[in-house]
């Protein structure tokens, strides 16, 4: 029975460890996405500029 609830708490914290850090890496796209956006305002990037 002790195996059997070690097993099982692994994969919970396993599992909780890869949420985790899932969330921090899209946390962190959406900050340097914004960053490039905020960094990039009003630079003209239509087709006739290139």
């Amino acid at each position: 029975m002790p195996a059997i609830i070690r097993t099982i708490s692994r994969t919970v914290l396993s599992v909780i460890v890869a949420e985790l850090a899932k969330h921090a890496f899209l946390l962190c796209a959406a900050c340097v996405f914004v960053f490039v956006l905020s960094r990039t305002y009003g630079l003209d990037l239509s087709a006739g500029f290139f």
